[in-house]
């Protein structure tokens, strides 16, 4: 086997059998997720739980303290953050939805994790700029609208202090990004996003096909 060869292509049961054997979820997890769930079609918006036990490890793994999330909806990902921070830790969760991010705050109580986090409901270029200069953080999550990631990612990687990580959701788009026929905004959002960040020397990057695709840049 050729080493640009070597992946695997995962069916629902080679998915179930991977997801299981990890720790991919507790009870609080379990039950925001299914309250998620009954939300419709719209809960496609939540990180699959691998993920978010793969951002728990990496953010304990480099020492996180402070952290901000964009895009929150309804908390799973940010308590898999705050979960990784250490008890005087903080991370600043930035949403636009004051709906949604009501049954997030529920959540973060029952975790736990209420008291390291500050939610911003507001555009999150907007709360990112207002920061104080000497503001920064060692991790961070992007998952909101495709067409801003640019902007985002600007605002937070000057933030970032040197060996932080930026983490990017939803690069693969369910495929649409190999896709030429696919025109939209948000697919080219985010293909001049994947090849903004596979030049930018400022970084190192991975893509990883984790669930719709995740980005990790490693400030240098």
């Amino acid at each position: 086997m050729a080493p640009n060869d070597k992946f695997i292509t995962l069916d629902s049961r080679l998915h179930d059998y991977m997801t299981a054997h990890g720790h991919n979820s507790d009870p609080i997890l379990k039950e925001l997720a299914d309250e998620t769930a009954a939300l419709g079609r719209i809960a496609m918006m939540q990180i699959a739980p691998e993920q978010g036990t793969f951002m728990t490890i990496l953010a304990r793994a480099i020492g996180a303290r402070r952290a901000v999330e964009v895009g929150t909806f309804t908390g799973y990902s940010s308590i898999c953050v705050a979960r990784a921070l250490p008890d005087d830790g903080h991370l600043l969760c930035c949403d636009v939805s004051d709906e949604w991010t009501k049954i997030a705050r529920r959540y973060w109580e029952r975790a736990g994790v209420a008291r390291k986090i500050t939610l911003r409901i507001a555009p999150a270029l907007e709360t990112l700029r207002a920061l104080p200069a000497d503001h920064s953080f060692d991790f961070a999550f992007i998952d909101a609208d495709k067409t801003s990631y640019l902007g985002y990612y600007e605002e937070i990687l000057k933030r970032m202090r040197p060996g932080g990580l930026i983490l990017f959701d939803n690069v693969l788009w369910m495929g649409a990004i190999v896709n030429e026929k696919d025109q939209s905004a948000d697919t080219r959002a985010l293909r001049e996003l994947n090849d903004f960040i596979a030049r930018d020397t400022r970084v190192d990057a991975v893509m990883l096909p984790i669930a719709d695709g995740l980005t990790i840049a490693r400030k240098k």
